[in-house]
């Protein structure tokens, strides 16, 4: 498993996080943050499964 997936499934977990708090306490600022801390991980995560699948075409 490549590094970027389980930074991926960290930084959507907190992403997820932030966003609940935003939501709750009503701060748009931290909502928003936490929405682009998500789709960084989505996106990280994606990374990472094309890299796993790479290595595992080229063995």
């Amino acid at each position: 498993m490549d590094k970027n997936r389980v930074v991926g499934a960290a930084k959507e977990a907190s992403g997820s996080i932030k966003e609940a708090a935003g939501k709750l306490i009503g701060n748009d600022r931290l909502r928003f943050r936490g929405t682009v801390e998500k789709v960084e991980g989505k996106i990280l995560v994606k990374v990472g499964k094309a890299k796993d699948a790479v290595r595992k075409l080229l063995r």
